[in-house]
């Protein structure tokens, strides 16, 4: 089994180089391949590039500001080695982010929470650090190169379409390297990640469970939009209400975080996350009104 890795790295990122620093040393691979060219489009089609060029029967997807673990891609080769009804497979990010700072150390916590509560079967996919036989990616037309946004979910759902399985190790680890900013959390919640899902759903007519959509998530940013609602109104218990609720929801995230950053960056932590709550109901009219625009 030959076992090719793809890094889109169109943008030249400075965290590059320590992506492919930490992928030589994991070892395990039989090819790197990182493409910094992909004229006809963005990171989809420089992932579909890549794979037009790999020699594998398994494509390892590896995103440039992302640090392997140095077991990341054997555990990779492992796992289709050890299950042939296994069609993709994606991990996490670990919980001892490259960046300091509390928001780029939440929104880093953020995303191993939630893959390590999604451990299991998958119906998605995530090419932050993310594994797929050749020929069922081939055979969904691979990454669509007209979308620049959540085209890994995207990939996700047209392979269990036809009947893949997927599943979601957060033992297969890396460290993320980026430095976020509450500005860029922001952007990317609404517009990189927020809207592009509401308009994928309503384009298949479905709705989604996966991952941070879950009952949980959107209890979550009922209590969020409560709580902000009840202090406009100056309504101090139903704020306390909502508090209590977010809290409870999230008691295992918010211990994470408590472990991790200390009462303080914990306290941080809570009004970040229903900041990023807020942002999720926010994509829901923009999403619905570009899908409308765009049918018309």
């Amino acid at each position: 089994m030959r076992l090719s890795v793809i890094v889109p790295a169109t943008d030249r990122p400075v965290t590059l180089d320590a992506c492919v620093k930490a992928l030589a040393e994991a070892g395990s691979a039989d090819e790197i391949i990182v493409v910094t060219n992909a004229p006809r489009g963005g990171p989809s089609a420089a992932r579909n590039r890549g794979v037009e060029e790999a020699r594998g029967e398994i494509v390892v997807f590896v995103d440039a500001d992302v640090a392997v673990h140095r077991d990341a891609i054997g555990r990779i080769r492992d796992a289709f080695s050890a299950d042939p009804s296994l069609t993709a497979l994606f991990g996490s990010y670990d919980a001892e982010p490259a960046a300091a700072g509390t928001v780029s150390r939440f929104r880093n916590l953020l995303h191993h929470h939630v893959h390590h509560k999604g451990a299991g079967e998958a119906a998605t996919f995530w090419s932050g650090l993310g594994a797929v036989r050749r020929a069922p990616f081939e055979g969904v037309g691979g990454f669509d190169p007209a979308m620049r946004y959540v085209e890994d979910i995207d990939l996700g759902l047209r392979l269990a379409d036809r009947g893949a399985r997927i599943r979601l190790d957060p033992e297969i680890a890396g460290t993320h390297l980026k430095r976020w900013t509450l500005a860029g959390m922001v952007r990317t919640d609404l517009l990189h990640r927020g809207v592009p899902w509401v308009r994928l759903m309503l384009r298949r007519r479905e709705a989604s469970g996966a991952l941070n959509l879950g009952p949980r998530h959107r209890l979550s940013a009922l209590a969020s939009l409560a709580l902000v609602g009840a202090v406009v109104a100056r309504r101090p218990g139903v704020g306390a209400a909502a508090l209590a609720a977010l809290v409870v929801a999230n008691r295992d995230f918010y211990a994470l975080l408590a472990r991790r950053l200390g009462p303080a960056g914990a306290a941080a932590g809570v009004g970040l996350h229903v900041l990023h709550h807020l942002t999720g109901v926010a994509s829901v009219p923009v999403g619905v009104v570009l899908h409308l625009t765009e049918r018309q």
